[in-house]
């Protein structure tokens, strides 16, 4: 009787353990039966954070999980038909909204999975509600966050609109695909090819009657024809272009409205919606289904805990991402990253003190452009438009090069003008030595012509080289031309002053005949057999000028400057010498000659 009164003991117990455990499967089961915010706005609706609440509902799901993301203009009707494909009502499912601001904030998740059977395995299946864009008091930013994360996430991607597609919304959806795609690789760390969502066009019209919606959504993304070169149709086309990576993956699907009054659908069951609506959602709901595939990251599949975590290094991405809006996509598109690698570029040229030679610009020129491009490759959004990003940074920078290059020329062109000016107005004044010196021209013609090649550079050299050696030649020839008569007349006038100095200062004979004779010679015989070009080459005449060059002009000094100085100099002297020492001397002489005769005189004394 012992061991079957433990038996009931166990049986008992594990009766209520049995109880509770599915007691509280059953609360719990309940507590996930509704919607919860995985993503909200920040305070001023530019950037997402993440929601514990339902991320802890993720969290929980061990299968691998594929997502369907419903996106689209506020007010159109997203929260109602993720109801219509979950079969729950208003009151149960998704928040549904009847006013004219937007219900949904953020991104919402269905807390109870949906499990299904793909190709033998299982899959847990998160339908997602998107808050809707063009609402009031929300940024361009904040859409275009929204849709790149649902991009991003979704296994397919629901894109909801009313009657007909416009080209904002190709736009629009072109965009976040380029961003989703960019911070896909992001994340990833490397640049793989981005795993789009499976796009699903759904278009709610009340007319079903002449073109398919398919036919709409081909001819949508149809290139334009552009036999002109029209720059807004390529941008047109661009943007198109982008929607390839998805292109294989569309889908397009129509329904009618369920009912006129679309206030009431709420309180309506089926047989009060429109047939018609009736058999498409169904229809909507096997299409959806067929289209559902396991969510792949890096090549396998997430659980709960691994879509988390996928999340929020999206959205951290997305967060930190500079996002231009989609207000003018083409026209803003990279435009951030452009300008700062127009900024780097411009900032390493202007690093660069002008003038410099053009070989020096354009070594600068490469280098800052290297780094701008290196910038870009690392920060540029999406593929598809990186190459046309890429030849406009290309045709900024060109022209702020020019611009740089025109500087360069001006300044080029300033310097060497001064430096032209200063050798030209030293030839000039060689030109008027009082005492001409050929050593003294070419020392100052080599240091001009040095100063003028060290410190003339740029663009703007090779012409003033020209203007230079021009200049300088022609110095040089009237120099040379002018040398010989001014040396020629201060030899003469030499020749006067020696003659007065030796017969009236020095009295020395020989002094006056050398200077007659020195006179005479070049009074006569120079004029009579030396041409001016021939006494240049004579060389007695190169006796002469050496003669000449040594007395006149050294590195130590120039008698050009100091000629006056000296002359009054050695007058004074010679006056000097001439009045008052020879009176000493003679005053000196007489008066012991006479003292001494006197006082030696043997002659006798007479009264």
């Amino acid at each position: 009787m012992g061991w079957r009164r433990c038996a009931l003991a166990i049986w008992a117990a594990a009766a209520i353990v049995w109880t509770l455990a599915a007691a509280v499967g059953e609360s719990d089961a309940g507590e996930l039966e509704r919607a919860f915010p995985i993503v909200e706005p920040d305070y001023g609706h530019t950037k997402l954070r993440l929601s514990k609440e339902g991320l802890e509902a993720i969290q929980r799901i061990n299968t691998p999980i594929a997502a369907v993301s419903v996106i689209g203009p506020y007010r159109s009707g997203k929260s109602f038909l993720l109801n219509q494909l979950l079969s729950l009502s208003c009151n149960k499912g998704f928040g549904v909204g009847h006013m004219r601001d937007t219900k949904t904030k953020g991104i919402w998740v269905w807390g109870t999975p949906v499990e299904i059977d793909v190709d033998g395995s299982k899959v847990s299946v998160l339908y997602l509600d998107t808050e809707g864009f063009e609402s009031i008091g929300k940024s361009n930013v904040y859409d275009d966050r929204i849709f790149a994360l649902a991009a991003v996430l979704s296994s397919v991607l629901v894109y909801n609109l009313p009657e007909t597609i416009r080209e904002a919304d190709i736009s629009r959806l072109s965009f976040a695909v380029e961003l989703a795609e960019e911070f896909y690789g992001r994340v990833k760390g490397q640049d793989v090819a981005f795993e789009p969502a499976k796009l699903l066009w759904l278009i709610q019209r009340d007319f079903l009657q002449g073109k398919s919606v398919q036919q709409m959504v081909d001819e949508a993304l149809q290139r334009v024809p552009n036999s002109n070169g029209d720059k807004y149709i390529d941008e047109v086309n661009q943007i198109r272009d982008s929607l390839a990576v998805m292109g294989d993956n569309s889908t397009a699907f129509s329904m009618p409205q369920p009912h006129l009054q679309r206030t009431k659908l709420c309180d309506m069951e089926d047989q009060e919606l429109d047939p018609l609506y009736v058999e498409r959602r169904d229809a909507l709901k096997q299409l959806v289904a067929s289209m559902i595939k396991p969510k792949l990251v890096q090549g396998r599949t997430l659980n709960g805990k691994e879509f988390v975590s996928f999340l929020g290094q999206i959205l951290e991405a997305l967060n930190k991402g500079e996002i231009p809006s989609t207000g003018s996509l083409v026209e803003v598109f990279n435009k951030g990253i452009l300008e700062r690698c127009l900024t780097l570029y411009t900032e390493k040229m202007e690093r660069v003190s002008l003038p410099v030679s053009v070989d020096k610009l354009q070594q600068v020129h490469d280098l800052a452009e290297d780094e701008a491009r290196k910038l870009f490759d690392k920060q540029h959004f999406g593929k598809h438009y990186a190459a046309q990003s890429f030849l406009n940074l290309d045709e900024e920078m060109k022209k702020v090069f020019r611009s740089f290059g025109l500087a360069n020329e001006y300044q080029s062109s300033k310097l060497c003008e001064a430096r032209f000016s200063e050798c030209e107005d030293k030839m000039d004044h060689l030109q008027a030595l009082k005492l001409p010196s050929m050593a003294k021209f070419n020392a100052v013609f080599l240091h001009c012509n040095q100063s003028f090649e060290m410190e003339c550079v740029g663009p703007a050299k090779g012409g003033y080289e020209h203007r230079m050696s021009k200049m300088l030649a022609r110095s040089s020839a009237l120099f040379i031309r002018e040398y010989n008569n001014k040396l020629f007349n201060w030899l003469v006038a030499f020749s006067l002053i020696m003659v007065v100095i030796g017969r009236f200062i020095i009295k020395l004979f020989l002094l006056e005949i050398a200077a007659w004779v020195m006179f005479i010679f070049l009074e006569t015989y120079t004029r009579l057999f030396w041409s001016s070009d021939s006494l240049y080459y004579n060389p007695v005449w190169h006796i002469i000028v050496s003669s000449w060059e040594t007395i006149v002009y050294s590195p130590v000094l120039d008698l050009d400057r100091w000629a006056i100085p000296i002359v009054i100099m050695l007058s004074f002297l010679a006056i000097y010498w001439r009045c008052i020492g020879i009176r000493s001397r003679i005053g000196r002489s007489l008066l012991p000659l006479y003292r001494g005769s006197y006082r030696s005189s043997s002659r006798a004394r007479t009264d």
